[in-house]
């Protein structure tokens, strides 16, 4: 039976509750949270990363913004590691594993630092201000490029050289940092810096594109559309139109604009329109377009299937968007949408066994493990899980505020 989509559903309170449940499973003893495999176990030998880490102590800080107090020591848990063995004492920022103190630093990385930051100042945790204070000068002081107004992307571990690559995933994930930053600080600056990255990679590139929003740049920012081409199935940088990105393009605009509406001169009007074009993009041009149910991963400049598998990510920025279009518009067309795919998700995805989602499928709906293996993260799923119990907002965890305060 799948999850009732629907604000307080039995359904969906019931599969909140088994993926808060699985946040203990990650808990790795020494620090932060770990890599689980595919029977919900913790993978030895493969040390905490920081990405993990900080979307997993996201999601504890919303468990306990939503009452599961189970939570609490979880949260304490990942500040710590975030704060600590995590962190790079001798040249700044965060590293991206811990004891991996010669590898790449990178802005995919930072802003789900500070999107953990947030979340736990958010939930009240002694240290979770200056959690969010310290990402977010390091976004500031080495992800920032003032000249373009947008992020850089990587640096090496002493922050010395910088690779001539932009991306539009860090872009985006920088943009879902600072509304939470926003929302839970108040500092219009990164309200400002998240407009001006959507500015111009949505209204600018992506509308140039017809809503093939290109991935991958060069450090002024001009699409690499060929990037990648013979690596495809990238795990970060898959050539082509990332079909998820779209949705969750879409998702972010709309929190945008509901940021923006009480400002003077109200919310950009391209915003809207947007954020509905970019969906229904996602939708004709990815799913159910190759002969099986799903969406496909990747699609080439001509709308063509490039990559088949059918990431669990991609289905949860489905279902987000799918609500938040629905809350916002009215549109009942994608209330149909988020039903249908809740259906799919519970059929192809959600493991009755614990509730934790299987991260990806086969062109045919069977379980692979080509580009991601096991089962590591719950963040995807858990937004998905708890937006329909929130009012819109910027950022999920303005949701969850916004909630409470309703309460």
């Amino acid at each position: 039976m799948a999850p009732v989509p629907e604000s307080g559903g039995p359904g969906l309170a019931a599969a909140e509750r088994r993926l808060v449940a699985l946040l203990g499973r990650a808990r790795d003893p020494e620090a932060g949270f770990g890599w689980l495999d595919d029977a919900g176990r913790l993978v030895p030998g493969r040390p905490p990363e920081t990405w993990i880490t900080a979307r997993m102590t996201h999601v504890a800080a919303l468990a306990h913004l939503r009452g599961h107090g189970d939570a609490d020591d979880l949260l304490d848990h990942g500040v710590q590691a975030l704060r600590t063995v995590l962190r790079d004492p001798v040249h700044d920022g965060w590293l991206p594993a811990a004891a991996a103190t010669d590898a790449d630093k990178e802005a995919y990385v930072q802003a789900f630092v500070v999107l953990a930051g947030a979340s736990a100042a958010a939930a009240g945790h002694p240290d979770g201000t200056v959690l969010l204070a310290d990402a977010l000068r390091v976004a500031d002081e080495r992800f920032w490029d003032p000249e373009q107004q947008m992020p850089l992307d990587t640096w090496d571990a002493t922050f010395t050289h910088l690779e001539d690559y932009r991306g539009a995933n860090a872009a985006m994930h920088t943009v879902e940092a600072l509304t939470a930053a926003y929302d839970v600080t108040g500092e219009e600056r990164w309200l400002d810096r998240a407009l001006a990255i959507a500015t111009r990679l949505v209204d600018g590139v992506g509308r140039a594109h017809d809503w093939r929003m290109p991935e991958h740049f060069d450090p002024a920012w001009r699409p690499l559309l060929d990037h990648n081409v013979d690596e495809p199935a990238h795990p970060f940088r898959p050539y082509g139109v990332t079909v998820g990105h779209l949705l969750e393009w879409s998702r972010l605009l709309l929190g945008l604009r509901e940021a923006s509406r009480g400002r003077p001169g109200g919310a950009p009007d391209w915003l809207l329109p947007a954020s509905l074009a970019l969906y229904d993009a996602a939708v004709a041009r990815g799913w159910d377009v190759d002969g099986a149910s799903g969406f496909v991963y990747t699609t080439d400049f001509d709308d063509r299937p490039v990559v088949r598998l059918r990431m669990h990510w991609v289905l949860a920025e489905a279902l987000g968007a799918s609500w938040v279009r629905h809350a916002v518009t009215g549109d009942d067309a994608a209330l149909v949408d988020h039903r249908r795919w809740w259906e799919w998700a519970d059929e192809h995805l959600v493991d009755p066994a614990d509730g934790s989602w299987r991260h990806e499928l086969d062109e045919h709906n069977r379980p692979s493990a080509l580009v991601w293996t096991g089962r590591p993260d719950l963040y995807h799923a858990f937004q998905a899980t708890v937006l329909p119990s929130l009012p819109p907002a910027a950022s999920v965890v303005g949701g969850v505020l916004a909630a409470r305060a309703t309460d």
